[in-house]
């Protein structure tokens, strides 16, 4: 984001990932996405303010809110929709749904229905890593809500004290499911508690895509120079519910109207680009034309797509063979249930 060119695809990708939530959300409404989905809309600065910040080579860990996360990361919005969907033309051929993308060859280790589960394994790549003397980091996305989880703390703890290259960044964005920051911890700022771990912790304006990419720039190369791992907390808001079908009775419609007219990244960083003379109304509408138009072709391939075959329930679970699984795999009949009877 040091070159125009940067800062106009940063408006980009931030503007993908509104419009592939904003399509997510009318389908989950309309019934044809199964499960659990949570939005990232509100939030698109942190993700590709930190993502920005990294090399392709660089790892990241996302969380339950993780379609901001994956379009940062360059995954594709066509393969995130049939993941969606369902489809065996998914990341996961359509296994793991929402809160489960993941791209391995991108570095993207994945999203992760376990609150705070995303620090320990970016903790994992970042000792992995280290162990093979490669120049690149991990960056661990984690919510409010997870700066709780125990995990969190082994992990950010484990890694200050092997000065292992990772980044925790923390997307406070107010709430975690509808328990309000304040009722949560006892601190002024979530970033405080690096001081446990004689780390950096730093806060920044979750909304401001340059300020979550400056801090990220610095910890990483802090991380690069081998002191350890920094802790970033970017303060944000999610301009929907905590999942799509929640009443959000823990705030007033005020209040999210209120983010949403005064401090929407979106339009802030469109702002500041017409300010210094580096975009146009007309490039804006052109580039939100072709993204809408991209997401158009990725609903439509999502609705052709195959599902995946039930015989192929029990694979991709085990890098080596597993004989176990073999076998209950053999027992799976083409409706995915099982020969049952006795095996059961």
């Amino acid at each position: 984001m040091e070159t125009t060119d940067g800062r106009r695809e940063a408006l980009r990708r931030m503007l993908r990932i509104r419009e592939f939530d904003g399509r997510a959300a009318e389908l989950f409404a309309d019934g044809e996405i199964p499960g659990f989905v949570h939005l990232y809309i509100g939030e698109e600065a942190v993700a590709v303010g930190a993502v920005g910040a990294l090399n392709d080579d660089d790892y990241i860990t996302s969380t339950h809110r993780g379609h901001g996360h994956c379009i940062a990361k360059g995954l594709g919005p066509d393969r995130m929709m049939a993941e969606l969907f369902g489809s065996s033309e998914g990341y996961c051929n359509g296994k793991g749904g929402s809160m489960h993308i993941a791209d391995v060859d991108a570095n993207m280790l994945g999203a992760n229905g376990i609150v705070g589960a995303g620090p320990p394994i970016a903790t994992g790549a970042a000792l992995q890593s280290t162990l093979r003397d490669e120049d690149r980091i991990a960056l661990a996305f984690l919510g409010d809500g997870a700066v709780a989880q125990g995990q969190v703390h082994e992990a950010i703890n484990l890694a200050s004290t092997w000065d292992l290259p990772v980044v925790f960044v923390i997307e406070n964005n107010q709430y975690g499911e509808g328990t309000p920051v304040a009722d949560q911890h006892n601190v002024e700022h979530l970033s405080d508690q690096a001081d446990a771990y004689n780390i950096p912790g730093v806060t920044v304006d979750g909304m401001d895509v340059t300020a979550v990419y400056d801090a990220v720039e610095e910890a990483r190369q802090r991380a690069l120079d081998g002191e350890g791992p920094s802790v970033i907390e970017a303060e944000t808001y999610r301009f929907r519910g905590h999942f799509e079908g929640d009443p959000q009775a823990y705030r007033e419609e005020s209040e999210v109207e209120q983010w949403e007219e005064e401090r929407d990244p979106i339009e802030a960083m469109i702002a500041k680009l017409q300010d210094q003379n580096e975009i146009t109304e007309d490039e804006v509408a052109s580039m939100r034309a072709d993204i809408e138009s991209t997401i158009d072709e990725a609903v439509e391939n999502a609705r052709d797509a195959p599902s995946p075959d039930p015989s192929e329930a029990y694979e991709d679970m085990f890098d080596e063979p597993a004989p176990e699984i073999g076998q209950f795999a053999e027992q799976t009949r083409a409706d995915g249930g099982s020969t049952g009877g006795e095996d059961r």
